[in-house]
């Protein structure tokens, strides 16, 4: 009898152990990533741009409030928000704590789709093969307060990048900005967008890093892509990375700053989960740093 059970019960067992870190432990295990870009002009002053995404916030998420809002210690010149800031109707509040001082500083901002639509209990195997696109197309009125969320955020003079474009000084440096709305639920407009990025630094903002976007910005000159929405992958494999993207990007640039052509792309694996799938596994949640530097 003992061999024949205990087998099974140590699988359970461990299954039981690995989900209770994945939701207790490293789901709040934020850690904040640090990058040098090589993008502005020779004997231009760094500047530092801290990107956050994903945070899906819901009341009482205590302790991502707290950790986020004292990044404003970093002193970034620049916050970019990449979206799917809020799940639940009540979140606008919490956001804005979390975001606390950092508000007082040049920030911009995009929507996700969570911003809009609130997260529904599903399959989260069916992530598998095929990405959560779908789930939408039944669903066609918001039922989250994003417009409330934009104006908070824009009352305090952040720039809404929503199939827009815009300017915005950070130090001593100009910054042209163009973002688009969520391609993953097929809000995004690149053509009201279209054309070369004009200025000395040019930054393509975005939720989903879909392909056929990251082209078109970088083909109108923009240097630097923010984008959020994977989670890095959220469920990673040890020595193999992240099984899947939930969108059109390849899972080597699941999150992290790689190369798009001629402009560099940084994907971050985002803060937060859908209240839904409470879990993260060798994918902690992050903030990132970039150091914007002289190319060489």
């Amino acid at each position: 009898m003992r061999k024949r059970y205990g087998v099974p019960l140590g699988v359970v067992g461990t299954g039981i152990a690995g989900v209770g870190y994945a939701s207790l432990i490293e789901r709040n295990w934020f850690r904040l990533r640090r990058y040098d870009v090589p993008v502005l002009a020779p004997g231009r002053r760094p500047i530092k741009i801290l990107h956050i995404s994903d945070t899906h916030l819901t009341p009482g998420r205590r302790r991502m409030i707290k950790w986020v809002s004292a990044l404003d210690a970093l002193e970034p010149d620049l916050v970019v928000n990449t979206g799917d800031s809020i799940s639940h109707p009540d979140a606008i509040g919490p956001f804005l704590d979390l975001l606390g001082p950092l508000l007082d500083r040049p920030g911009v901002f995009v929507y996700g789709s969570n911003d809009m639509y609130s997260p529904v209990p599903k399959n989260p195997a069916r992530y598998l093969w095929r990405t959560s696109r779908t789930d939408y197309n039944r669903r066609t009125v918001p039922d989250l307060p994003y417009r409330e969320l934009g104006a908070a955020m824009t009352a305090a003079g952040w720039l809404d990048l929503n199939n827009a474009t815009g300017t915005l000084k950070a130090g001593d440096t100009e910054i042209s900005f163009g973002g688009i709305n969520d391609s993953h639920i097929g809000k995004d407009r690149y053509d009201a967008i279209a054309g070369p990025a004009q200025g000395p630094l040019r930054i393509g903002v975005m939720h989903s890093p879909e392909p056929r976007n990251l082209d078109r910005f970088a083909s109108d000159g923009y240097q630097l892509l923010l984008a959020g929405h994977t989670h890095g992958g959220q469920l990673c494999v040890p020595m193999f990375g992240a099984l899947v993207t939930n969108c059109g990007i390849d899972r080597a640039r699941v999150k992290g700053l790689n190369r798009h052509g001629p402009a560099w792309l940084h994907v971050s694996a985002g803060l937060g989960t859908s209240p839904w799938a409470p879990v993260r596994f060798c994918c902690p949640p992050e903030a990132s740093l970039l150091t914007l530097v002289p190319s060489a």
